[in-house]
């Protein structure tokens, strides 16, 4: 077949196949465009899931007749001047338009802020219908209807229609999230109507959008992050250890106001968190990374999900750094849905319905009833009417000798420690669990899981405060790697014998191990270095030595720490608990289980009906 320049429809086509994969990429565009245009109101409304009907109206600053033919054009766009690195805008192509009107029926009805009327066109598969005068508000309407109509084949990998207006929900709280001085509202008989009022942009108005989008139950177990290197400024909302959900779907990132899925991103987060969560959880994050639009090349993918930076390490580092810093200066906080599952755990069952008299269900359903004939005036244990007598009131008498695991509660708890964050020790039950008063609150700590934490830290702190003990190998190891990873590796030499493994160049294409970390024992030298290699080319790091060396350090803190079972004198499980205050990220053991859980005395009076 000969070479031909193929038809305008056929290329807008072929760019909307990267471009508009599903009904939510649609929005996606046409919301872009909207806050582009500087928008303060943006409605959203969709029909079958958006195939069928989307229309996205907005308030701002409109266009006119004349541009509304050049707007329906392939790479025609207002928010580009000549400079291709210097994009502040979210859209930028002029690509989206075109594509959606080549595969859909469009209609773009605008009128200009300073207009006296609006103005509309059409595009019904590549073919544009003439500009002609309409009624409108100040801003512009777009609807696109019978998506893919022009395309059949793409229908068939469309998702059902409850699946694409979730997505669609997904693309609009991802976006509004970054943008809290606009009202969102995504409507439609497809689905449960999103109304997502305007909050502003302070700090308090930020974190109200986020807890919109994300719950509110975030918000109150949040940390804020604000954080800059090199001009790098990274700021956002990360949860606390404690706080997790079972996939990374809640975990959202922005470059510059856009929304991003960057895998660097994913990997700076999970390395922050790397030894406080367990290896199926993940932290819920919010974080917004502001820098100069030169060194971010934002035009890697049609769809301006992927970003580049220049130094992917500077950005690595500074997300690692200051999420860690973050939780290390919040200090020891419980999750709130700790005290929300204690609580639930303590209801009781529902009282009988059927007048039948008192009765108590246990977890198997049977109620249990009081047999026949049983006399309560004649029980020992009938309530008493004229106060307590005296030899009743023996019942109640103290033992003369404690237990030892109440040794603690003997005294009045010093007001002192009850104005500490976990309290003053009170007794210690089934000889592993520390329970606390504060002023306001009980607390419940796992001595171990809180010991096994406070052991960690300190090997940690031991490991990067003086060289890492090495062990000679008998005859060096050769590992032969591609020159480029040996030579980032012979970089890397002085960082890399800190933690205990001494290399060097061994001609081209190779380097000679002579020395291994003591506490990782026998390890097969050529998997470490080559690991390590694959992690400098991709993150310019040295983690992987550092993560084997902690996870040497936290299996001994697991094996060296307090165990179940061991009674505590009252001092000490008192300097445990200063201990656990004065420890970065106690709040969870090295396995990222819970040290401790927190019940307020509020919510403890609302178990017994007192509230």
């Amino acid at each position: 077949m000969p070479i031909r320049q193929l038809s305008e429809t056929m290329i807008n086509q072929i760019a909307a196949g990267e471009v508009i994969e599903r009904p939510a990429s649609v929005v996606k565009e046409l919301v872009e465009n909207a806050l582009d245009a500087g928008a303060g109101r943006i409605e959203i409304v969709t029909g079958g899931g958006g195939l069928n009907l989307i229309r996205v109206t907005d308030d701002g600053s409109g266009m006119n007749a004349q541009e509304l033919p050049l707007a329906i054009g392939r790479h025609c766009t207002s928010k580009l001047a000549d400079d291709i690195h210097d994009i502040r805008s979210l859209g930028f192509r002029g690509e989206a338009l075109p594509s959606i009107g080549s595969v859909a029926r469009l209609s773009i009805r605008s009128r200009a802020q300073d207009g006296d009327s609006g103005a509309e066109i059409g595009v019904e598969g590549g073919h544009i219908t003439p500009v002609r005068p309409a009624p409108a508000n100040r801003g512009t309407t777009v609807e696109v209807r019978d998506l893919f109509f022009a395309t059949p084949a793409r229908l068939k990998f469309m998702k059902t229609e409850r699946a694409e207006s979730s997505a669609t929900s997904d693309i609009v709280r991802r976006i509004a999230i970054a943008f809290p001085s606009v009202r969102f509202t995504l409507a439609g008989a497809d689905r449960t109507t999103l109304d997502l009022p305007a909050t502003g942009d302070a700090p308090d108005g930020h974190l109200e959008r986020i807890a919109q989008v994300m719950g509110r139950e975030f918000a109150d177990n949040a940390i804020p992050i604000d954080a800059m290197r090199e001009g790098v400024h990274l700021q956002g909302y990360v949860s606390i250890p404690s706080y997790t959900r079972a996939n990374a779907l809640q975990q959202y990132a922005y470059v510059n106001g856009r929304p991003v899925r960057d895998k660097l991103f994913a990997g700076a987060v999970r390395g922050a968190y790397a030894d406080v969560l367990p290896r199926d959880r993940h932290a819920v994050t919010v974080l917004f990374l502001t820098l100069d639009p030169a060194t971010v090349d934002v035009n890697v993918h049609p769809a301006k999900a992927d970003v580049r930076f220049r130094e992917p390490g500077l950005v690595r580092g500074l997300i690692v750094g200051a999420i860690r810093q973050a939780l290390a200066d919040a200090g020891i906080r419980a999750a709130t849905t700790g005290a929300a599952g204690m609580i639930a755990a303590f209801r009781s069952a529902p009282p009988p319905s059927d007048g039948g008299g008192a009765s108590f269900i246990p977890r198997n359903g049977t109620p249990f009833r009081p047999a026949a004939g049983f006399d309560l005036q004649a029980s020992p244990y009938r309530p008493l009417v004229n106060g307590l007598a005296e030899s009743r009131q023996a019942a109640f008498t103290p033992m003369t000798a404690a237990s030892a695991d109440m040794r603690a509660g003997q005294a009045e708890a010093d007001e002192q420690l009850q104005r500490t964050t976990l309290g003053a020790a009170r007794a210690q039950v089934h000889e592993n669990y520390i329970v606390a008063q504060t002023g306001d609150s009980l607390v419940i700590v796992d001595q171990h899981a809180a010991h096994e934490r406070l052991v960690y830290e300190a090997l940690k702190t031991a490991l990067h405060s003086r060289p890492v003990p090495s062990q000679m190998l008998l005859l060096p190891e050769i590992v032969d790697l591609p020159e480029d990873d040996a030579e980032r590796l012979a970089l890397h030499g002085e960082t890399l014998a800190h933690f205990g493994l001494r290399l060097e160049r061994f001609g081209p294409g190779a380097v000679a191990v002579r020395e291994t970390p003591a506490m990782l024992g026998e390890v097969d030298v050529p998997q470490l270095v080559r690991d390590l290699a694959d992690e400098i080319a991709d993150h310019d790091t040295t983690e992987t030595l550092t993560e084997r060396l902690h996870h040497i350090a936290a299996t001994m803190a697991c094996h060296g720490s307090v165990r179940s079972g061991r009674r505590l004198k009252p001092e000490e499980m008192n300097a445990l608990l200063r201990q656990m205050e004065a420890t970065p990220g106690s709040g969870t053991c090295n396995h990222g289980r819970p040290t401790y859980i927190e019940l307020k005395l509020a919510d403890i009076e609302r178990l017994f009906g007192r509230r």
